[in-house]
């Protein structure tokens, strides 16, 4: 009996270790992710930057107490080290990784897997998505992996995440796909979207890899929910639709990523919306503002439209909408779906940045005047994309308030109205409303929407 026993072992064993591939099936998988692991986790490396701050004393650039406190506090320059991951994606060396553990270091060293070491320059890095596209200096015949079109992910779906958590080294956890469309969550902005995973992330995961069962890349970790600071279950990970339009841009010399403006603003359909709206469900966003510009509104859209879905892909939040606009690109065309007085209806919606007309008519205010340093451009919509300004602002807003502006309790955004009752239309008129005011100016601003007085003497 023993011998059967041992004959039966080994037969069960013989064909496991003779074959070498990727897991295809349920019961392959249940046994082991090792052979996936060795496909995949050569393509994602464990990412070091640093940067060179200056600590700087908390009256510096004050024009009246910098004088007083000019050698308060010493400044001097700090190194501040980031840890993160990030993914292969091309032979070449084309890297992405998060823009929180890259962006504005100066030195970046990446490390392979086989502990190859190289440098690497940011091509393209953005802030607001979170995303960075690395090349690596002087590499060639690199292990990648391919993206997989993220539209086609489902809830439920087995993943594996890689990365180089807390600095330990390279390490795989796996979980499944919870969640989809997740606008805002993960970084609490609500302009993301993101796919949430409870495969275990932690600091230091960040930039590395979500892949599926076939070792395609699916989203790129970012962040996790969590009280604690350490992985709960609730992670997210950037779409990989997105990255490979940061590639795209990236490899078309871009050094700054586009997106397509909608010009228009609008909010979630909730229950409420749903009802006055004679919809069965809720569903869609719901346009409460549009530019005169708004590609859409050339397209035949107009407020109190509900748009249900982009590319026949269902839009629920605003963030979702863009995240939409963004994955097709600048000179696309999206098929936009939506609802009027209960008729549904497609139109065809030109992709374009935000026209940067009238021109700005930028001027910043010499030594000479009363708040020299002063800069100020007249708005138009790439300025209101870029000041995060309301689609309803016009006239002249203020980019820099510099220094003695700050101190009249100017800030950058304020869009100015009038000088001691002068109306300002347009940049050049707000030095000589200032110059022939008396002993005390008053300016009148909109900021956040509310209208303010500020007066200062001269």
């Amino acid at each position: 009996m023993r011998v059967l026993i041992l004959i039966l072992c080994l037969g069960l064993s013989a064909p496991l270790a003779a074959e070498e591939r990727v897991p295809q099936s349920p019961a392959e998988i249940s046994l082991t992710f090792a052979p996936l692991v060795r496909e995949a986790a050569p393509a994602v490396v464990n990412i070091y930057a640093r940067r060179v701050v200056e600590q700087r004393s908390p009256f510096a650039g004050d024009p009246f107490f910098g004088e007083f406190f000019r050698n308060f506090g010493s400044t001097r320059p700090r190194v501040q080290n980031s840890l993160g991951s990030g993914v292969i994606l091309s032979a070449d060396g084309i890297v992405v990784s998060n823009y929180h553990v890259v962006g504005e270091a100066e030195d970046i060293r990446v490390v392979l897997n086989d502990r190859r070491e190289f440098g690497a320059r940011v091509l393209l890095g953005d802030e607001e998505a979170d995303l960075a596209i690395l090349k690596l200096e002087g590499a060639g015949d690199m292990p990648h992996l391919s993206l997989r079109d993220s539209d086609d992910v489902e809830v439920g779906e087995l993943v594996l995440a890689i990365g180089n958590p807390f600095g330990v080294g390279q390490t795989v956890s796996s979980g499944i796909v919870s969640g989809l469309a997740r606008s805002g969550t993960a970084t609490g902005s609500a302009r993301g979207y993101f796919i949430q995973t409870d495969a275990p992330i932690n600091p230091g995961n960040s930039g590395g890899a979500l892949i599926d069962v076939s070792g395609r890349l699916i989203g790129v970790n970012t962040s996790i929910l969590s009280r604690s600071g350490g992985s709960n279950g609730i992670g997210f990970a950037i779409p990989a639709a997105l990255i490979a339009q940061f590639v795209a841009q990236a490899e078309a010399g871009q050094e700054r990523f586009r997106r397509p403006w909608a010009g228009l603003t609008g909010q979630p359909v909730d229950a409420d919306l749903s009802d006055s709206l004679g919809q069965a469900a809720p569903a869609g966003v719901l346009i409460s503002a549009i530019h005169p510009a708004s590609a859409f509104r050339d397209a035949g859209l107009e407020v109190g439209d509900v748009v249900v879905a982009v590319d026949h892909q269902a839009v629920n939040t605003p963030a979702e909408m863009i995240y939409r606009l963004s994955v097709r690109g600048i000179g696309a065309e999206s098929v936009v779906t939506y609802a009027r007085a209960g008729v549904e209806s497609e139109a065809r919606v030109a992709l374009i940045a935000a026209p940067d007309a009238p021109a700005r008519d930028a001027v910043t205010l010499a030594r000479g005047d009363v708040l020299p340093g002063l800069a100020l451009s007249r708005v138009n919509p790439a300025v209101i994309e870029e000041m995060e300004l309301p689609l309803s602002a016009d006239g002249v807003v203020v980019t820099d308030p510099g220094r003695w502006g700050a101190r009249a309790g100017l800030r950058a955004r304020d869009v100015l109205r009038s000088v001691n009752g002068r109306a300002v239309q347009a940049p050049s008129d707000v030095g000589p409303a200032l110059r022939a005011a008396a002993s005390v100016v008053e300016i009148e601003v909109v900021r956040g929407g509310r209208r303010l007085a500020l007066r200062f003497r001269v």
